[in-house]
């Protein structure tokens, strides 16, 4: 069977029925479900759910979207709805560390990640990545200090509404985003911090685990919140190490660890796999 795909992702208060409300509706509009994945959490008595199916005979998906709008208004849901074909805006924050950055332009380039991006923004100028191919990509230098910072950031919000980015991703960048920023962007702005969440926080996190002889470090892609570092949990991974590894070795591996994390997270919010859940987050990975 054949038509144009469309992912529904959505949460909502936990009831009897849910599942069947919403499949049955589909089914009743000549529509073919491809894959469908749901969680109940009991904790919080949130229900979780993300189904991808082909639009059948015809069909107007206007009016496959009217209904489903019809049945979250009732079943109180946060819900999304978009043709699986069609791409994303992000934008791509950056410093001075570019391999988050240079591993994400090829996976674009490659196809692997379906998206569009809309721009790069850096605190260093243009020639600092000139080893990089932006071709096609308006790049914006907008250096932040102190005494500029709200200035700054405020030059960087327009861009954002400007550029239409549904994504903004922080590929190292090195700056603190305001309290206010961040709840402007909340759901929306994807971070890599370059430890295993939580713990060795802030400055040189290599170096705390070096000092302390970890055996495993690792990376972790998070929403980014007003609180520093403790957004909704996206993906996390490790790599073992041993007592031989310098802190460069650390910093080194580190990276590797970093990018494909990021470009993980990334490719779930791209495809509808992640829904907030209070300060964690729901990922169907498959």
């Amino acid at each position: 069977m054949t038509g144009p795909t469309f992912v529904l992702s959505f949460s909502c208060p936990n009831k009897p029925g849910i599942v069947a409300r919403v499949t049955s509706y589909l089914f009743e509009n000549g529509c073919n479900i491809l894959a469908a994945n749901q969680f109940d959490d009991t904790e919080s008595n949130r229900f979780f759910m993300r189904v991808m199916f082909n639009i059948l005979g015809g069909t107007d998906p206007a009016r496959i979207e009217a209904g489903l709008a019809a049945i979250a208004e009732d079943l109180q849901m946060q819900w999304a709805f978009r043709d699986r074909h069609a791409r994303k805006r992000v934008l791509l924050l950056t410093s001075k560390f570019d391999h988050c950055l240079s591993d994400i332009l090829y996976r674009w380039r490659t196809s692997e990640l379906a998206m569009d991006i809309v721009g790069i923004v850096a605190n260093y100028p243009r020639e600092t990545y000139s080893h990089l191919d932006f071709t096609g990509i308006p790049f914006h230098y907008i250096q932040v200090t102190r005494d500029t910072k709200l200035e700054r950031e405020a030059e960087l919000w327009a861009l954002i509404q400007v550029s239409q980015a549904d994504v903004v991703v922080l590929a190292r960048y090195m700056q603190i985003l305001s309290d206010g920023l961040s709840a402007k962007l909340n759901g929306r702005c994807i971070n890599i911090h370059h430890s295993f969440l939580p713990g060795f926080k802030g400055a040189k996190p290599y170096h705390q685990a070096h000092e302390r002889g970890v055996k495993l470090i690792g990376a972790t892609a998070h929403f980014v919140t007003a609180d520093l570092d403790e957004g909704p949990i996206i993906e996390q991974d490790v790599e073992r190490i041993s007592h031989d590894d310098t802190p460069d070795d650390l910093v080194r591996k580190g990276r590797d660890i970093e990018r494909r994390v990021l470009a993980r997270a990334l490719s779930f919010f791209l495809e509808d796999r992640v829904l907030l859940n209070r300060s964690k987050t729901v990922v169907f990975r498959n």
